[in-house]
C-alpha cells in the first residue's frame, strides 16, 4: 500500500472523487500543510491556521499507479487558481501535494512536466514533503457518501463526478 496526501479544494469533493478510483484503499479527509499543531474545520476555515482541507488517498500502487492518481488529480481541480477552487475561496482550499518520500517527490514533478501544457495558466500546486497528517472531524468523513441530496454534493461534486466519468 501507498499513501499521498492531496489538496485540491474543499475535500468532500476530492474525497469523492478518488473513493471512485480502482485500486484506492481507502480516502480520509483532513487537514495538512500549517502550524496549528490541533486544527479543526472551523480554526482551518479561518485561513489563519496555515492548514489545506486535503486526503490521505492509501492505494494498491499495483492496481492504480502514483501516476494514474495525479492524473485524476489534474483533471479534478483547477490547479493553476492560488488558493481557490471555484467558489471556495482561501488558503485552506489551495492545490497541494504532500508526498512522502523522494521518489514520490519525483513522479510529482515528472507528473507536473507531463501536464502543464494542458493549461493557459502556470500550475501553482504547493509540493511539499508531508510533516504531518490531522485527520477531519468524523462527520466529514465519506461526506458525499452519507449526503448524497445535500446542494453541495448534488450541485458540485456530482457534476464533477460525471465530468470525470466517475458517478
Amino acid at each position: 500500500m501507498e499513501k499521498i496526501v492531496l489538496g485540491g479544494g474543499c475535500f468532500w469533493c476530492i474525497e469523492a472523487i478518488f473513493k471512485s478510483i480502482t485500486g484506492v484503499i481507502s480516502v480520509i479527509s483532513g487537514y495538512a500543510g500549517g502550524q496549528d499543531p490541533n486544527p479543526n474545520y472551523e480554526s482551518v476555515c479561518s485561513g489563519r491556521t496555515g492548514h489545506a482541507e486535503v486526503v490521505m488517498v492509501s492505494f494498491d500502487p499495483n492496481i492504480s499507479s502514483l501516476e494514474s492518481i495525479l492524473e485524476v488529480f489534474w483533471k479534478a481541480h483547477d490547479p493553476t487558481t492560488l488558493n481557490r477552487q471555484g467558489n471556495d475561496v482561501g488558503t485552506q482550499y489551495r492545490s497541494a501535494i504532500y508526498y512522502y518520500n523522494n521518489s514520490q517527490k519525483k513522479v510529482i514533478e515528472k507528473s507536473i512536466d507531463s501536464v502543464k501544457g494542458n493549461f493557459s495558466n502556470p500550475i501553482v500546486t504547493e509540493v511539499s514533503s508531508l510533516t504531518e497528517f490531522y485527520p477531519a472531524e468524523k462527520y466529514h468523513q465519506n461526506y458525499y457518501e452519507n449526503n448524497p441530496q445535500a446542494p453541495y454534493c448534488s450541485r458540485i461534486i456530482l457534476p464533477k463526478l460525471k465530468k470525470l466519468g466517475l458517478d
